[in-house]
């Protein structure tokens, strides 16, 4: 089934919210300081170490471009050895001087990853390398007007080449140089903040201690759409009305001690709407010293939030029912334990629902996937409508949901809730104009009854649930201690099935199938047979585990081998017998799976040298459900085994679809009759009728038929008047070990 996916075009990372947040304060720092009239070496450096500290492991430094614009003087590089700053002062700029000369020269970043290798680097290499520096990137300092006033550098110990955030990094730093070093060459103060206002990323607003407007720069009328066209005061409990609570009281206080405050807020729009605002408020004096003013800088964040949320939703959540995840589920259960258990509340509780739409694979496989998706969608619609207000509701996997209901409920509540969610889950759905009636299978979990390890809680939900799917599905199970000793027995039979396997501790018993009109032996099934520690194993119980680990395939393949192996001893004896062993339906389920049976009988030919062996006393039994779920390439599988001589039979028939229009194109030689069907035929008219019906339309298609199951003497007399080719049943044979097996055949050819 194919699941909707959600693309994130603007995906917001760790390191660029660390980065915006980072450059926000930069900001706010080096406009703080140049409104205060700081020296020009105390700007730079602090804009140096600002850097540093935003990127380990650099070493920055600011080169100011010289009067006569030939040289490079030092600015600012605090982490660099006084002896390398030293040696660079004064140096000439030129495209091959270096990465800070090439950049002075040709107004361009420089990037040198490797100065040992670098033809910048190849006159001056033994001053960084002494210096312990490998790799140097510059970026020209460009003012205003396009001209060169120095170059900012980013200096490693190590090769290194710059990620597309230490661009960004880099450049940023080049323009705050470049803002800086401008209001240091005694331009007009006005002037200055004018033209560093208009290129602020970010909405910038200056108001005086009473609210009124200063100044507004273009990215602040941007962002709220012109909120000032109309207004000559910036009201902060009002434009910040929408923000919670807590944040918006901290910035007010903060704001009347005069402290500088950082945070988010919810701003307001001309047009009625608000924006995600990251906000960074320093209080500052006006030009006369005589009242606060402030420094508002707000940057538009909505689209990163927005970007976050959707990154929290695919994360916790399921991308087709928009349902919490399974990893969401666990999550919450684990939290509700955590912090009950962490406060040491002793009333603790709570109930988990595991729920599984019965027979969903027959009807995604057989309607389409879309179709399978409008399923679930559906059912989980309806389960969202009828869950408890206070519960987690999930899509677990596949067509698997979980609910968690938080705090104590009753048994009698969760019955009421399971039929609830029974009724209305089974209500039809109508899907290409064909009315489906879904069914739900319900395990109850409850802590801490049932378990106080969230793990375990899941765990018997899940075998509560499937408890519903082997009684007949469409209803609800508490969990309860027999299932647990159940798990805990598939799970030793599963362990020592292994050991069986790689021990060949099976054993092969054969039950006689005879003519029925000569009542002598044609033919035997082979059947498995296990005993544990001395206990008799039942196929009932081993062979669906067999199935659910995937080891049925090693040992049905083992015992198609001993099969074989059987018969070619026998023939080679004189002694030929046919026999036949049951296939599950697990062993053709991938196309791998079926090369692999096909395989099997090829390398077993492979070691005949009888180019005559009759492959033709050899059946395979499968099931109708084989025909039904129409595996990719089965009947292509079944044709070729056809052609070895290999006989296909149908096995259990009837008790499955039923569907005898698929004999019609299918593959196979012969069928069996159920033994259900068989030993109901003394029952009543309609028993008899059924199996009339089989064995006439199997003759008519030219298919042989065997009888399973005949246990008494009027039971062979019908069967025997109706056509059946052969029988097999307690009335004449029960299943024997082989060496019996092989007494009885010796007695019945004396």
């Amino acid at each position: 089934m194919d699941s909707a996916q959600y693309k994130v075009n603007d995906f917001v990372s760790s390191d660029v919210l660390t980065h915006r947040s980072s450059s926000i304060e930069r900001y706010s720092t080096i406009l703080s300081m140049v409104l205060e009239g700081s020296p020009l070496r105390e700007i730079l450096h602090s804009l140096v170490l600002s850097i540093e500290a935003q990127k380990i492991g650099t070493k920055a430094s600011v080169l100011l471009i010289s009067n006569d614009k030939k040289r490079l003087l030092n600015g600012a590089a605090p982490s660099l050895p006084e002896e390398y700053n030293q040696a660079i002062h004064g140096v000439e700029i030129g495209p091959e001087i270096g990465s800070c000369g090439a950049a002075a020269a040709t107004g361009k970043r420089v990037i040198v990853e490797d100065i040992e290798t670098s033809p910048n680097w190849a006159a001056f290499k033994e001053l960084p390398l002494k210096a312990g520096l490998k790799a140097c990137w510059s970026e020209p300092i460009i003012d205003s007007n396009g001209d060169v006033l120095g170059t900012f550098a980013m200096y490693y110990d190590t090769k290194k080449s710059p990620s597309a955030l230490d661009l960004e990094l880099i450049q940023e730093a080049a323009k705050l140089a470049s803002l800086s070093i401008e209001r240091s060459q005694a331009l007009h103060l006005q002037q200055l903040t004018s033209r560093i206002f208009s290129k602020l990323p970010m909405g910038l607003v200056i108001t005086t201690d009473s609210h009124s407007l200063l100044l507004v720069n273009p990215m602040f009328k941007t962002i709220t759409r012109d909120f000032t066209a109309d207004k000559s005061v910036f009201e902060p409990e009002v434009f910040f009305e929408r923000s919670d609570e807590k944040a918006l009281s901290s910035m007010l206080k903060n704001l009347t001690r005069g402290n500088t405050w950082q945070g988010e807020l919810v701003g307001y729009k001309r047009n009625g709407q608000t924006f995600d605002a990251e906000v960074t408020v320093t209080t500052f004096r006006d030009y006369h010293g005589e009242q606060n003013c402030f420094s508002w800088l707000i940057t538009d964040i909505s689209e990163h939030k927005s970007a976050n949320k959707l990154i929290h939703f695919q994360a916790n959540n399921d991308a087709l029912t928009s349902l919490a995840n399974r990893r969401c589920f666990l999550d919450k259960i684990y939290d509700y334990v955590w912090q009950h258990e962490r406060t040491k509340q002793n009333n603790i509780a709570c109930s988990v629902l595991l729920m599984d739409i019965d027979n969903f694979k027959l009807i995604n496989d057989s309607l389409g996937h879309e179709n399978g998706d409008f399923l679930l969608k559906e059912v989980s619609d309806r389960l969202s409508l009828i869950s408890p207000s206070n519960s987690m509701l999930a899509r677990i996997a596949g067509d698997e949901f979980g609910l968690f209901i938080p705090g104590l409920i009753t048994d009698n509540e969760l019955i009421a809730l399971a039929k609830q969610i029974n009724q209305s889950v089974t209500e039809v759905v109508v899907i290409e104009q064909q009315q489906i009636h879904p069914s739900m299978s319900i395990g109850i979990a409850r802590y801490p009854e049932d378990s106080t390890i969230v793990e375990s809680l899941i765990n018997f939900a899940s075998q509560a649930m499937y408890d519903v799917k082997l009684k007949g599905r469409n209803s609800y199970q508490f969990f309860n201690k027999e299932m647990q000793k159940n798990a805990e027995r598939t799970a030793y039979l599963q362990m020592e099935l292994n050991k069986a396997l790689n021990e060949e501790a099976f054993e092969l018993y054969f039950q006689p199938i005879v003519s029925a009109k000569t009542s002598k032996i044609e033919k035997a099934e082979i059947l498995l047979r296990w005993q544990l520690n001395g206990e008799f194993i039942s196929p009932e119980e081993f062979i669906p585990i067999a199935e659910q680990s995937g080891l049925i395939v090693p040992i049905g393949k083992w015992v198609r081998q001993q099969a074989l192996m059987i018969i070619a001893e026998c023939w080679r004896q004189g002694e030929p017998i046919a026999l036949s062993v049951n296939v599950s339906t697990c062993e053709f389920l991938t196309d791998d799976l079926q090369k692999q049976f096909l395989q099997c009988f090829e390398e077993f030919m492979d070691q005949q040298t009888e180019s005559d062996f009759p492959l033709s006393l050899l059946t395979l039994e499968i099931t109708e459900s084989l025909m039904m779920d129409q595996h990719q390439n089965i009947e292509s599988l079944l044709n070729q085994l056809r052609s070895c001589g290999i006989k296909i039979s149908v096995d259990d028939f009837g008790t499955g679809y039923s569907s005898l229009s698929y004999l019609a194109n299918f593959p196979v030689d012969q069928i069996k009759i159920d033994k259900a069907f068989i030993q109901k035929i003394e029952q009543g008219p309609r028993h008899r009728a059924l199996v009339e019906a089989i064995a006439s339309m199997s003759n008519a298609l030219e298919l042989a038929v065997t009888a399973e199951g005949v246990e008494t003497q009027a039971q062979l007399d019908f069967v025997k008047n109706n056509k059946v080719d052969a029988i097999q049943g307690y009335f004449f044979y029960k299943p024997m070990p082989q060496q019996a097996f092989f007494d009885l055949i010796s007695q019945n050819n004396l």
